[in-house]
């Protein structure tokens, strides 16, 4: 049996003075001795247990991993910070623009935002309904929360390019609540696996079963909770989201392994509902972008691609952004731009990520890190 300890879910480790209410001070202001909490440290499996039990491997943690953790932990407690200033706000009847400049007001004001150095890693997703990922609304968008929407709010922390990438999903209406309760779970499922020397696809195959096992009524109508073959958990390198290990939340396919030092987002999309495909397609108008890691020559035609390629660079890096941060800077008439660039090669377009219409989507995610004396589910919080 696994065994698992756990430590003080976010809200312990520093000696950080008190936070206003609600959330003004900056996490590098409210912990000046750099000792942010820590975030559910876990063991890992019975077969690695021998990992966990040598002191030199406790000793390596600090060597290795000191300046990463810290960063990582400074992220997570300013994402944490947040997410419960959202709680305390958000409400049928608000605009889907409002909600995602607010919550990234605060998000900027918490983390404490120095160019690249520290701020937003990503857009924040606000998914709706069989909308699954990957939609933030675009200037003028007027889409309202209601009653009856199951909204999912991804958004990340960085400090010094080391992300958290955390979300989890919103809904109103209990008819709902098994199939939150069913990506909840099949997601600290897929954290209870990972692990040194695990195989990813091990990991899929147990998050799928976790996911599976439950069920949504509708209107009468009860449907299967499914995991969304095609969206998949991710390993995280700095300034880089998705840095090439994939983690499925289906069985079968990857059978690399986990390896000590690596960080990952598990994240897992369950759905439901009338003719659920249990996978997503492109569909909708493109609001996240993102450039290459490895940044390249290529000859560019039009001056407002070049414009926009320097803003990019400048204010983005490798991160991802959206239309609303570049509207923020003050830039106008640039879509031809970003368009030129998608077609170069140098940026590449996140169309929002879609289910079939009438279905429901739900997700929750988490980081961790494998620390070589155990793994740290870094930005799990008393919320979930």
């Amino acid at each position: 049996k696994k065994k698992k300890k756990k430590k003080s879910k976010g809200t312990g480790g520093g000696n950080g003075g008190k936070q206003t209410s609600p959330p003004t001070i900056p996490m590098h202001e409210l912990y000046p001795d750099n000792d942010f909490p820590v975030g559910e440290e876990q063991e890992y499996a019975i077969y690695n247990l021998e990992r966990t039990t040598m002191e030199e491997l406790r000793a390596k943690d600090a060597a290795t991993l000191d300046e990463t953790l810290r960063d990582l932990r400074q992220a997570a407690e300013a994402h944490r910070q947040v997410r419960a200033d959202v709680m305390s706000w958000i409400k049928p009847g608000m605009l889907m623009f409002d909600i995602a400049e607010r919550l990234e007001a605060k998000s900027r004001q918490l983390i404490g935002e120095d160019g690249l150095h520290r701020g937003l890693a990503f857009p924040t997703g606000v998914s709706l309904n069989h909308c699954a990922a990957h939609w933030t609304p675009n200037k003028g968008d007027k889409t309202v929360l209601e009653y009856d929407d199951v909204c999912k709010i991804d958004f990340g922390t960085h400090v010094n390019g080391r992300i958290i990438d955390c979300a989890w999903t919103v809904h109103f209406n209990p008819k709902f609540d098994e199939l939150v309760k069913a990506v909840k779970d099949a997601t600290n499922t897929g954290i209870k696996a990972a692990g040194i020397d695990v195989q990813l696809c091990e990991i899929g195959e147990q998050v799928q079963e976790t996911m599976e096992s439950y069920e949504l009524e509708l209107d009468g109508n009860v449907y299967p909770v499914k995991a969304i073959q095609n969206l998949n958990g991710h390993s995280i390198e700095p300034y880089c989201i998705h840095a090439g290990k994939t983690v499925p939340i289906v069985k079968g396919g990857d059978q690399t392994r986990m390896e000590e030092g690596e960080q990952f987002a598990i994240e897992t999309f369950g759905v439901a509902g009338p003719r659920a495909r249990a996978k997503v397609i492109e569909e909708g108008e493109t609001s996240h972008y993102m450039r290459d890691f490895e940044p390249r020559h290529v000859p560019l035609r039009t001056r407002t691609a070049k414009n926009i390629l320097n803003v990019i660079n400048k204010n983005f890096d490798s991160l991802a952004f959206c239309k609303r941060w570049i509207d923020r800077l003050g830039e106008e008439k640039y879509q031809m731009g970003l368009s030129e660039l998608c077609r170069s090669g140098l940026l590449t377009a996140y169309p929002p990520l879609c289910e079939v219409k009438g279905t429901y989507t739900a997700q929750f995610e988490h980081t961790i890190l494998l620390k070589p004396s155990g793994k740290e589910v870094i930005s799990r919080g008393e919320d979930y």
